[in-house]
């Protein structure tokens, strides 16, 4: 991916734990800002970055190395320069100089139980999940990760807060543009 100076548009990865809403709130952001949508989730099924399957967790074990080269190449070979909006449920994975923005997208208790359900998650995954949002463990990954100016956190739970986060980023993504002209 593109270092910070030579990007002509800025990238941006939404995280969080699952269920908060990263890939509907990216594909939001991709649509409104003309950018490009990876889900990371998908790249790792697609190019088979990983290493074995979980069943307990009913999740496959991330190959980080591939995962990274696969994105390194992916990006590069677009020749995308800029422009990227990534959504994934760590971020302690990428390298910093990868992103200009970083979202955490936090939901309540309530909500992201009925979200998990919803997606037939078993009792131990979405109580894993559960504990990971009560915590605020994404959160303080993202905060140690990357510079504290970069990181946002955002609150998610309905489509009128979604509505609002979209504004703010768009907000932002002007004032980064207006910046490097």
């Amino acid at each position: 991916m593109s270092s910070p100076d030579d990007r002509k548009r800025p990238n941006i990865l939404i995280t969080g734990t699952p269920g908060v809403g990263k890939t509907s709130f990216a594909s939001m952001i991709a649509e409104k800002l003309n950018m490009h949508h990876a889900n990371v989730g998908e790249v790792i099924k697609e190019k088979k970055c990983y290493l074995e399957y979980d069943e307990s967790l009913n999740t496959h074990v991330l190959d980080e190395d591939k995962l990274l080269d696969t994105l390194e190449i992916d990006f590069d070979t677009d020749k995308i320069s800029g422009g990227i909006v990534c959504d994934y449920h760590s971020s302690e994975l990428f390298p910093e100089r990868w992103f200009d923005l970083i979202l955490v997208l936090r939901t309540s208790t309530e909500v992201l139980f009925d979200r998990l359900t919803e997606r037939g998650y078993n009792e131990k995954k979405r109580n894993e999940n559960m504990e990971c949002e009560i915590m605020g463990i994404v959160l303080e990954e993202a905060k140690e990760s990357y510079a504290p100016e970069i990181v946002q956190e955002l609150t998610n739970n309905t489509i009128d807060e979604m509505d609002e986060n979209l504004a703010r980023v768009e907000a932002w993504y002007k004032q980064w543009m207006q910046e490097r002209e």
